[in-house]
C-alpha cells in the first residue's frame, strides 16, 4: 500500500491524483482504527429487541475488516432521551430507530432497512376481554374509532394520527403494557419483528394476548442512525452493510432471526390494512425491491428441520 501511494505521488500525469490520495489513507485509517462504538443500554437484560441490531451490526462491522468494540451505555436511555444525546454526540454514537423526516435532520442515516421494512408491518396486543371488538372490522373505518396505545415521541403515533386513528400516548414503554390491562386502551400496534420478544420475555398479564386476524402496514424503515459529524463510521457501516447484502449473510441473518415470528403470526393470512407514511422522507429506497420485505415472498412455509 505504501508503495502504491509512493508511485501515485511521483507520477505527476494521473488525473485526480489528490482524490486517489484522500481514499487511499481514508482506507488505511479506517482499517488500523479501533472503533468504540457505544448504544443504548436495553431496559433489562430479557429485553432482547437489540439482539437482531446487534448482531446485524457486529456483521456489518465484519465485513469492512476493522477492529471494534462495541459497549452499552452506562444508563438506560429510552429512546427519546437516545435520540437526544446522539444529537448532542454524548454517551452513544449510534442508535437504531424508524426514520422520519425530522431524525434524518437531526441525525445522519444509513438508509438500509435493517429489518427489511418489517417495522412497518404491525400487529395487535389486546387484552383479551376486549377481544369482541376485533371480530367484524373488516375495513380501517372500523378500525380508527379504537384507541391505539403508542410512545409520545414514536414516528408511529403522528402516523396513525394522520390516518384518523385515535391515539392514547404514554412517556414510557412499560406503561402501555398497564394501560393495556387496566383496559384503558383497546390496542398495542406492535411490529412482527417485536412482537414475539416482547411476549415471551416481558412480564405481561396473562389477559395480554397477540389478536389472531389483523394486520396494519405502512411503509417504514427502522435505520441505523449516527451523529451528523461522524460521516466517516456511517460510510463503514454502510459498506458493511452492502456487502453482506451481495453475498447473502444479510437475508440469511434476517430469516433466521424473523422465523419464529413469520411463521406464528403469519402476516400473509391475516386482513391487512394499508396506511400512508406522511413522515417517510423522499430519500428513501422504496424502489429497491431487495431491500424490503413481501409476506408472500418472505414467509416461510415451515419450521427448519433442527438435525
Amino acid at each position: 500500500m505504501k508503495k502504491l501511494i509512493f508511485t501515485l505521488l511521483r507520477g505527476r500525469t494521473y488525473h485526480g491524483i489528490g482524490l486517489v490520495f484522500i481514499l487511499l489513507l481514508w482506507t488505511l485509517n479506517v482499517s488500523a482504527a479501533n472503533w468504540s462504538i457505544h448504544y443504548p443500554r436495553p431496559i433489562n437484560e430479557s429485553d432482547s429487541r437489540h439482539d437482531y441490531p446487534l448482531t446485524l451490526l457486529k456483521l456489518a462491522l465484519s465485513k469492512t475488516g476493522v477492529r471494534y468494540t462495541l459497549t452499552p451505555s452506562e444508563r438506560i436511555l429510552l429512546q427519546g432521551k437516545a435520540i437526544r444525546q446522539l444529537k448532542e454526540n454524548r454517551e452513544i454514537n449510534i442508535v437504531w430507530v424508524m426514520t422520519d423526516i425530522q431524525r434524518e435532520k437531526e441525525l445522519l442515516p444509513i438508509r438500509i432497512p435493517i429489518h427489511k421494512g418489517l417495522i412497518g408491518w404491525r400487529v395487535f396486543l389486546i387484552n383479551q376481554d376486549l377481544s369482541a371488538k376485533f371480530h367484524n372490522i373488516r375495513e380501517v373505518r372500523n378500525l380508527t374509532p379504537l384507541t391505539a396505545l403508542q410512545g409520545a415521541e414514536w414516528p408511529d403515533t403522528k402516523i396513525l394520527q394522520s390516518n384518523g386513528f385515535n391515539v392514547l400516548t404514554v412517556s414510557e414503554f412499560p406503561e402501555a403494557f398497564n394501560r393495556l390491562e387496566l383496559k384503558q386502551g383497546d390496542f398495542f400496534p406492535r411490529a412482527v419483528s417485536e412482537v414475539l420478544g416482547e411476549l415471551n420475555a416481558l412480564s405481561l398479564d396473562d389477559d395480554i394476548v397477540l389478536e389472531p386476524s389483523l394486520v396494519m402496514h405502512y411503509p417504514a424503515a427502522m435505520y441505523f442512525f449516527v451523529n451528523r459529524s461522524n460521516p466517516t463510521m456511517a460510510r463503514l457501516i454502510e459498506t458493511g452493510l452492502r456487502r453482506a447484502l451481495e453475498d447473502g449473510s444479510f437475508d440469511n441473518i434476517f430469516v433466521s432471526h424473523h422465523r419464529e415470528a413469520l411463521l406464528k403470526v403469519n402476516v400473509a393470512e391475516r386482513k391487512v390494512f394499508h396506511l400512508e407514511n406522511p413522515l417517510l422522507p423522499k430519500e428513501t429506497p422504496l424502489d429497491d425491491k431487495a431491500l424490503w420485505f413481501d409476506p408472500q415472498i418472505h414467509t416461510p412455509q415451515s419450521a427448519p428441520n433442527k438435525e
